[in-house]
């Protein structure tokens, strides 16, 4: 086209003004990119004159054109191009065509573009379909003079076209080289601000434009404005800082790495060299501190990118930000866990943090001792979360910082840990104690994992509470908690070997392969195959031939060959073995091996270690010419080996089983030689080998030779028929002589044959003691007997009796244990003789007249006796259900009635195995079982609690009756043994297994722990008879040390009560006791009765049975989680039915506690100070429903709160009173003790007992004045004073009486301290 028609046709353009018609826009843009674009420099000057006279119009349509949001901002783009383009043509005068609203239209043009556009929507907003028909053939020109093709990867589907957006920007670039906005504030504002939105706009289009090319334009963009040229670099730094903000605290984003690297680039690249834009760049964490979120994930995107930015800039602005840091650890709680965040990234990301290395000054900075010390403070914040997030961070340095041999020994001085002599007890050893056994789950976990990091640095030299706490958190409800405590227990096992960590260890960690979770089950299997198995397949590894020639110094003693051993078998192997025949640890090694056993995960080398070490103890015995029987084995050794022998028959040796037996076998007691080389004689050692080593005999039984086999059966059999072994004993020979006969027998029938022969045979003999002994004890009863002349000559009778009673008691025992292996034996001459020892204490005269030898009491004579004869018979009686029909009452009755705690103990196991196997029999039994629950003896109270628990378990006993309330007690019982198997029984097992029995039971509960009978509905003809039955399992009584227990089990009670079961306690107390008392059901005049109601306050007012936010929710998921999203919204109806029923619960309440509060008063009753207690709770925690209930009756509310304000006024007079008598029988020289708020509720309740207790005081300072005034003598009373005479009205003398008149003035008059009145 003509140039001359273009600039004719501009102008004309210019000049009409368009009349806001997008095509004359359209038209103008098009014609002016066209004239730019032409190389003749003489026409372009006249163009520049023309334009110039009209350069105000031109700016109006040019900004018009560039603020048209035509075909989603495309037009508006094409405009900006142009006029870009124009400032950028070859003499140009800019300033003449550059305005500051163009620019900000030009600024607006490009943020439209990159907005999301309706790909379905050609047009642009505002225009029609009838314009955009009439316009079609223009546009099209339009677009084909400036060179506008969809160029195919680059072009979107809704008309974005990447390559004009480069070219805009590049060209904006460009014109800010010569046009400088210092005189533009607004206009630099908008361009950082647009240039800052670029990045995450862009990303829509990320498919169509090279993204990497676009951040390195507005890079270059915002570089450009960073210049003196364009204003103050400071203030531009800070507009930009605050612009590129949001994009720093977003989560991971290419936009926020755009963001990152021009901050710590680019900025910090020019603070270097300019002091006044540092002081901006160094200010920026600080202000990322106050704008970063409260969400953990977009707080942790925060933390990341401040330490960014920390980690570019200078060492003095790092040390300034440190302190700026610990500043925060003392603000609000937002501020505390977000500078506990950013510690331990800053202390493994900056240099140097301990000091370890100096600056070349000589000078020491350890900034990092400042960053642990506010850790470890935080690690005791108010703030759970806080105090979580610390403790886990405070790992993670601990971690982080113990790989530096340096650094190690400055933190251990930092953590209290001082040197070699600090034991494990440092500072944070309080510190652990207290958080291992917090109340939220999330910081006892943090606990433990800082107790694990620690470990890796003390070398898992602990102090012993440490462990103890650990071993405790075993056992701690959430499975989270216990996997951690087993990692920390186990973590220090592997470190350290000390007999004390072992210890614990092996009692608390292996006792969980009965968790109810199969993952922690796991858990402890692989420990126990690393740290127990592993370690003693090591120490038979290390063995040699030449291992036990260590030198002899000629000084054998038995301490001397100890440490030799314990010098043999490294990592404290013989102290591991020790403890695995521990009584309270075998039965989980025997169920670990089991379990490890059966998914064959027990290697052969493991049998072969053990007996590698019980034969190089005996080597190194014999080196050191030690007579052979006095020699013992390693003490676990011949445990462990039995159990692993179960799985590994084929890796114990018949040479060595065969060795050892002649030689245990030999070893019979023998204290009567002496001790000649200072080694003791160890029988019941013996014993116990002998019992291991047998029931190894009987695993490899299968393996054994023929003739071995038989040969080692006849001998078993002759020792069993001595009836002189131990019962322990007993039990394997029996077992072994069994096992051997099905390897001597072809067929199974045959193996039958030879049981019963031999278990006939042995129930015979054993018959016949029994029968012997009693006639003699009969005999020598009847006969007169003198006594004996000489000392020796009783000696050996009475020695002699003592043998005899042995044998019978062995005897006794060995029937019992053949019947349990063959129950179809025949015992009919056996249950007569059982039948007479048993009763021979009975005192029935009836009974004993139809009894053999009914006249002789065992019980008294052979009290060892008795009470096998009790166990034999259970174990008769779990072979014959006739028998034990017969025999169940009598075992009940001396269950009751036994003064024995060895046999109380033996027959409730008794009879709890019978509940298992006769569970209708028993039934009406338990009542009596559960009474042993407050047995005298611990070992039986925790006996029956154990045994009880597993028939709960395994449904064999049901909650009902009396039994879940006499389990109760368990919860207070004076051994902390018990306690433990109680929390754990009702927080973990009854939380899942009876949900609703806490609640259900929950009122009973009070009235039978105070052993009330004064309610109506417990009266009955027998009602003397329950208060004996209920006193036992009662903890009745209104002394402070019953009110606390009864309050720990209803606390326990609340505690496993859902957020509805708790409303609905809180109205069943209203409803049972509050009304019942007000309607006269319950005699609150009774002593009972008072403790009931008063039980009730305090549980109405105790903190557990209120509701709290997340209450309802696991407490293990949510009492640390921040909640987001529809969490909020699920939160929040929750909240509100919540505050519905409670309204509800309120509004049915509070007339309850009215009439409760007059009836109490009536009566003068002292229980008054309880319920207003319990009302102001409520008044305090309802405060909103009770105004909504009593805004119809304004006077009953100003009656309450009257009535609280005068309790409380009372009560601390009353406190004020006892500080000042305190105060005076304190004496001259001791300061008294102010009320403090641990002696008050509140702090309005705190600040009134100060102000009583200084009226008290000046009262008292009154006083004692006026005594000094009056020379010690106290002050007269009235009427002994000379007072003037007044004269009345009528000019008479006034009598010694007031008239009436005076008197009812006195009364009329106003008072103003009605908080004084009593």
């Amino acid at each position: 086209m003509d140039e001359e028609l273009l600039l004719t046709r501009i102008i004309t353009g210019i000049e009409a003004g368009g009349e806001d018609d997008e095509s004359h826009y359209q038209d103008l843009v098009t014609d002016l990119k066209s004239l730019l674009d032409t190389d003749d420099d003489e026409f372009l000057n006249r163009f520049y004159g023309s334009l110039s006279s009209v350069a105000s119009s031109f700016l109006r349509c040019i900004s018009a054109a560039m603020d048209s949001p035509i075909e989603s901002g495309r037009l508006a783009i094409l405009a900006s191009d142009a006029y870009l383009s124009l400032l950028l043509s070859t003499n140009c005068p800019v300033f003449t065509f550059f305005s500051p609203i163009a620019f900000l239209s030009l600024l607006g043009s490009i943020r439209r573009y990159l907005k999301r556009r309706n790909r379905d929507d050609s047009a642009g907003q505002g225009s029609n379909s009838q314009r955009e028909k009439g316009n079609k053939k223009k546009r099209s020109r339009g677009k084909r003079n400036l060179g506008y093709e969809d160029d195919g990867g680059e072009t979107e589907e809704g008309g974005f076209d990447a390559k004009l957006l480069f070219r805009v920007l590049e060209r904006l670039g460009s014109v800010l080289s010569f046009v400088h906005l210092d005189r533009f504030p607004d206009s630099l504002k908008s361009l950082v601000q647009t240039v800052s939105e670029i990045p995450l706009s862009a990303l829509e289009h990320s498919g169509f434009l090279n993204y990497d090319r676009l951040m390195d334009m507005c890079g270059k963009i915002l570089g450009g404005v960073l210049s003196s040229d364009h204003g103050d670099m400071a203030l531009t730094a800070a507009e930009i800082s605050k612009s590129l903000t949001p994009l720093l605290l977003m989560g991971k984003h290419q936009a926020r790495s755009f963001a990152l690297g021009f901050v710590s680039r680019k900025l910090m690249g020019l603070a270097k060299d300019n002091s006044e834009l540092k002081k901006v760049v160094s200010n920026l964490p600080k202000f990322l501190v106050h704008k970063s979120p409260e969400k953990a994930e977009p707080r942790g995107f925060a933390v990341e990118a401040i330490l960014e930015i920390v980690k570019a800039m200078e060492v003095e602005d790092q040390s300034d930000f440190v302190d700026f840091l610990m500043k925060m650890c003392q603000g609000k709680s937002n501020y505390r866990i977000l500078a506990v965040d950013l510690i331990p990234l800053l202390i493994s990301s900056l240099g140097n943090p301990l000091g370890v290395i100096g600056s070349e000054d000589g000078s020491i900075d350890s900034w990092g001792l400042s960053c642990l010390d506010a850790l470890l403070k935080r690690c005791s914040d108010t703030n759970a979360l806080i105090r979580a997030r610390a403790l886990s961070n405070l790992a993670q340095v601990v971690g982080f910082l113990s790989g530096d041999a340096r650094s190690r020994s400055i933190l251990k001085h930092a953590l209290g840990f001082n040197g070699e002599t600090s034991e494990g007890k440092g500072v944070v050893t309080d510190l652990l104690k207290k958080r291992c056994v917090d109340e939220k789950a999330a910081v006892r976990r943090a606990a433990l994992l800082l107790v694990t990091k620690l470990t890796s640095l003390m070398g898992g030299c602990f102090d012993g509470s440490i462990l103890k706490t650990m071993g405790t958190s075993c056992s701690d409800p959430l499975i989270s908690i216990r996997k951690a405590a087993i990692s920390a227990l186990s973590e220090a096992f592997r470190i350290c070997t000390d007999e004390i960590v072992t210890t614990e260890w092996l009692h608390s960690v292996p006792r969980m392969i009965m968790d109810n979770e199969t993952s922690i089950q796991e858990e402890c299997e692989n420990v126990f195959h690393e740290l127990v198995l592993e370690r003693i397949l090591r120490a038979g590894n290390v063995l040699s031939p030449d291992s036990a020639s260590l030198p002899n110094n000629g000084n054998t003693t038995s301490k001397n060959l100890d440490r030799d051993i314990e010098a043999l078998f490294p990592e404290g192997v013989l102290v591991l073995l020790r403890e695995l025949c521990n009584s309270e640890v075998s039965p989980w090694v025997t169920k670990i091996c089991g379990s490890l056993g059966k998914k064959k995960r027990l290697k052969p080398r493991v049998a072969f270690a053990l007996q590698s070490i019980i034969k190089e103890s005996e080597s190194l015995w014999l080196s050191r010419s030690m007579p052979i029987n006095k020699w013992t084995a390693p003490a676990g050794a011949w445990f462990l080996l039995s159990e692993v022998s179960v799985y590994l028959p084929k890796s114990v040796e018949w040479e060595f089983l065969h060795h050892h037996w002649q030689l245990l076998d030999k070893n019979d007691v023998q204290d009567e030689q002496g001790d000649e080389q200072g080694v003791e004689c160890n029988s019941s050692t013996w014993a116990g080998d002998r019992v291991c080593l047998l029931q190894t005999i009987s695993n490899v039984s299968l393996q054994l030779p023929a003739e071995p086999a038989a040969d080692l059966a006849d001998n078993l059999l002759k020792k069993i028929e001595k009836f002189n072994l131990h019962s322990a004993e007993v039990d394997a020979h029996v077992k072994a002589l069994k096992t051997l006969c099905k390897k001597k027998a072809c067929a199974s029938e045959e193996s039958d044959m030879l049981v019963k022969k031999w278990v006939e045979q042995l129930l015979s003999k054993a018959s016949k003691v029994t029968e012997k002994y009693i006639e003699g004890v009969s005999s020598n009863n009847h006969s007169f007997v003198t006594p004996a002349t000489l000392g020796s000559r009783r000696s050996k009778r009475l020695d002699s009796v003592s043998k005899k009673l042995s044998k019978v008691v062995t005897a006794v025992y060995t029937i019992g244990s053949c019947v349990i292996i063959y129950p179809s034996a025949d015992t009919t001459k056996i249950v007569p003789l059982l039948h007479t020892v048993i009763t021979s204490g009975n005192s029935d005269s009836k009974l004993k007249n139809k009894l053999p030898q009914g006249d002789v009491c065992l019980k008294q004579k052979a009290p060892p006796l008795y009470s096998q004869s009790w166990l034999t018979m259970a174990k008769m009686c779990l072979a014959d259900g006739k028998l034990a029909k017969r025999y169940i009452p009598l075992f009940a009755q001396e269950l009751e009635k036994s003064d024995c705690a060895a046999l109380r103990n033996n027959l409730v196991v008794a009879m709890t195995d019978f509940c298992v196997h006769y569970t209708a029999m028993i039934e009406c039994y338990i009542p009596k079982i559960t009474k042993r629950l407050r047995d005298p003896c611990e070992v039986v109270r925790r006996q029956t609690f154990i045994l009880l628990s597993r028939l709960l378990q395994r449904d064999y006993v049901k909650w009902r009756g009396v039994l879940f309330l006499r389990f109760l007690l368990s919860l207070v019982d004076e051994s902390e043994k018990i306690r433990r198997l109680a929390d754990f029984l009702f927080g973990s097992i009854l939380k899942v297994k009876a949900p609703l029995l806490a609640y259900n039971s929950f009122v009973e509960a009070i009235y039978v722990l105070n052993d009330c009978h004064a309610h109506t509905g417990h009266n009955n003809p027998d009602s003397k008879q329950s208060k004996t039955k209920d006193q036992a399992f009662s903890v009745r009584g209104n002394d402070e040390r019953a009110r606390s227990k009864r309050m720990q089990i209803y606390i326990t009670l609340l505690k496993q009560m859902a957020p509805e079961h708790l409303l609905a306690t809180f109205a069943k107390l209203c409803a049972e006791i509050l009304a019942a008392a007000s309607d006269g059901m319950l005699n609150i005049e009774d002593v009972t009765g008072q403790a009931v109601l008063q039980d009730a306050f305090q549980i109405l007012a105790c903190k557990e049975i209120r509701l709290s936010v997340s209450r309802g929710a696991s407490s293990e998921t949510v009492e640390m989680e921040e909640e987001g999203g529809d969490s909020n919204a699920a939160a929040a109806k929750g909240r509100a039915i919540t505050q519905a029923v409670r309204k509800g619960l309120i509004q049915n309440t509070i007339p309850i506690f009215i009439e409760l509060k007059r009836l109490l008063e009536s009566k003068n009753s002292p229980l008054t100070g309880s319920l207003m207690d319990c009302l102001r709770v409520l008044l305090k925690d309802y405060k909103n429903e009770i105004e909504e209930m009593l805004v119809a009756d304004k006077q009953l509310q100003k009656e309450l709160i009257y009535d609280m304000q005068k309790h409380e006024a009372a009560k601390a007079r009353s406190m004020a009173n006892q500080g000042v008598a305190c105060g005076t029988s304190r004496g001259n020289g001791e300061p008294e003790e102010p009320a403090t708020s641990e002696n008050v509720r509140d702090s309005g309740l705190e600040s009134r007992v100060v102000a009583a207790a200084a009226d008290a005081v000046a009262a008292k300072a009154a006083r004692s004045v006026l005594k000094e005034i009056n020379g010690g003598a106290a002050t007269p009373p009235l009427s002994a004073m000379s007072v003037p005479k007044l004269r009345s009205c009528r000019g008479g003398i006034q009598s010694g009486r007031p008239s009436a008149d005076v008197l009812e003035s006195l009364r009329r008059r106003p008072t103003f301290m009605s908080d004084d009145e009593s």
